[in-house]
């Protein structure tokens, strides 16, 4: 805590934790809390505050029921930069006036500075282009500020004339807004001063001391998926409490091909870990018979997950306290939990579905980290490249890659598709060229024709897209030539499907699984 520099107050954007993401890269540690907390019980949490940052979010600082702060905040004692909604909100607070706007603005939009010498435009050309969201705008500034930047339509930018105030329209800390990361720079060393202290390695001791401290002499059992968080997870955990966790790697049928022997090859291999295989597989097919609503399923996994593992746990250490997950922030924000105010997008396979009577107290160091960071710190603790290196799987694997009713068969034909796609990915030294591949299986059937033939089979599509913090992301331009081979090589040699589709939406509007 007291690492901590600057504060960003969730007001319920989705891009909020990326704030804190760009700002760590800066090695200054940043913490996102919620927006309720007061002047002085910030100043007693946190002795070392020296900015603040108030997030964007969905709502409307003139409906009646608006978030807001603290006052105090804004009395110009620290420096504060608005966002958004923080933008709208410091504006409404000091008797400016925002409404809806004639013209919103959703996406890119040129940014024109009315004052280039203002402190958060140094270095920062005249022109660029940053990322709008909002439906609302400044119609009246507020007492005291002028305004630094504008857009065709709308305020952009403004500053208290006297305090380190300052408001943008735009969202810097997405990738999309050019000069947006210098702009963060500039708030962070320029008007707040901060200092460089933050690091990877001094984040895996204070999560090793504060494993230690929690658990105490606790038996701990991890969920171990095979993938990345997980795998970070339990090597941390490993290295502050040893032999006191207990791994279980449970095989749901929903697991991608021969991934399950791999999994527990390469944990045998690398690891010394209790670690024990369930084989559940019947059970999750038994139960997910007739779902097709993807939260449904999300929960349904989540839940089923959860009482396997129960049982397992309880068959291993009946004495055991706590229940460790992979769990990082992306899977936190999208979830809406712990406090956060945004909209829920899809609830997550180890957040949205642990049932309140759970049994166990949860354990989850990487909670506030990006999937980056999971991975720095994984390479930090030793993990091999070939598991840190691994593109994201769903906790809920393949029941959300299977659109719609979930069955084996459906499940077999998939394996087999994505099999082929990421094994070509490799094959052609593009697999660590996109951040995340995988095929999807879809709800319908085709006509088609093989040889003199008619068919009526299953529809595959194929997905890869590059990202920094799974946020945002873009779709991958692969070259054609290699999609056709591999959509050529799945007809061929997958049964039961006869046509092939590219998925090339962004994140947003659309995600990056299709459920």
């Amino acid at each position: 805590m007291k690492q901590t520099q600057i504060v960003i107050l969730d007001f319920g954007s989705q891009y909020t934790q990326l704030l804190a993401r760009r700002i760590r890269e800066m090695n200054v540690l940043a913490e996102v809390i919620g927006f309720h907390h007061t002047k002085a019980e910030l100043q007693a949490k946190y002795p070392n505050l020296k900015g603040i940052i108030l997030s964007g979010g969905p709502a409307s600082v003139y409906e009646e029921e608006n978030y807001t702060i603290d006052p105090n905040l804004l009395d110009g004692q620290i420096p504060v930069l608005g966002i958004c909604y923080g933008l709208q909100l410091i504006t409404h607070l000091h008797n400016g006036k925002v409404e809806p706007a004639a013209k919103q603005e959703f996406g890119k939009a040129q940014l024109f500075l009315d004052v280039p010498s203002n402190k958060l435009f140094k270095n920062v050309p005249d022109g660029k282009l940053v990322w709008m969201s909002h439906a609302d705008h400044i119609s009246v500034l507020p007492k005291n500020y002028i305004q630094t930047a504008h857009s065709d339509n709308s305020v952009a930018a403004i500053k208290h004339n006297e305090f380190e105030i300052y408001g943008i329209q735009f969202h810097a800390e997405t990738t999309h807004s050019e000069f947006g990361e210098q702009m963060i720079k500039n708030f962070v060393f320029d008007i707040v001063q901060a200092q460089k202290d933050w690091y990877i390695n001094k984040f895996i001791d204070s999560a090793i001391a504060e494993i230690k401290n929690k658990v105490g002499n606790d038996k701990v059992i991890l969920g171990l998926s095979g993938g990345v968080d997980s795998s970070v997870a339990a090597t941390l955990i490993s290295k502050a409490i040893g032999k006191q966790l207990i791994c279980i790697f449970v095989d749901t049928g929903l697991l991608r091909q021969n991934e399950g022997l791999q999994v527990m090859e390469t944990y045998t291999k690398n690891f010394d870990m209790k670690i024990k295989m369930v084989d559940a597989s019947a059970k999750f097919y038994k139960a997910l018979k007739g779902i097709e609503e993807p939260e449904t399923k999300r929960k349904l996994i989540g839940k089923l997950f959860i009482d396997v593992f129960t049982e397992e746990a309880r068959k291993l250490s009946g004495d055991a306290k706590w229940l460790a997950q992979g769990t990082i922030y992306p899977d936190v924000i999208e979830s809406s939990k712990e406090g956060h105010v945004s909209k829920t997008i899809k609830s997550h396979h180890n957040v949205g579905g642990l049932p309140e009577d759970l049994g166990f107290e949860l354990l989850e160091p990487l909670r506030d980290l990006f999937k980056d960071e999971v991975r720095n710190v994984g390479r930090e603790l030793g993990i091999p490249s070939l598991m840190i290196d691994r593109h994201p799987f769903p906790g809920p694997g393949l029941g959300i890659r299977v659109i719609g009713e979930v069955t084996k068969e459906k499940c077999d034909i998939l394996r087999k598709a994505d099999a082929i796609f990421i094994n070509a990915l490799r094959e052609n030294n593009l697999y660590n060229k996109v951040s995340q591949a995988h095929v999807v299986l879809l709800p319908i059937k085709t006509v088609g024709v093989m040889g003199d033939n008619r068919t009526y089979e299953f529809v595959v599509g194929l997905r890869a897209v590059n990202t920094i913090d799974f946020m945002t992301a873009t779709s991958s331009h692969l070259p054609w030539e290699f999609l056709d081979s591999v959509v050529n090589k799945i007809i061929n040699e997958v049964k039961g499907v006869n046509r092939v589709v590219y998925d090339i939406t962004s994140k947003p509007p659309g995600t990056i699984e299709w459920e």
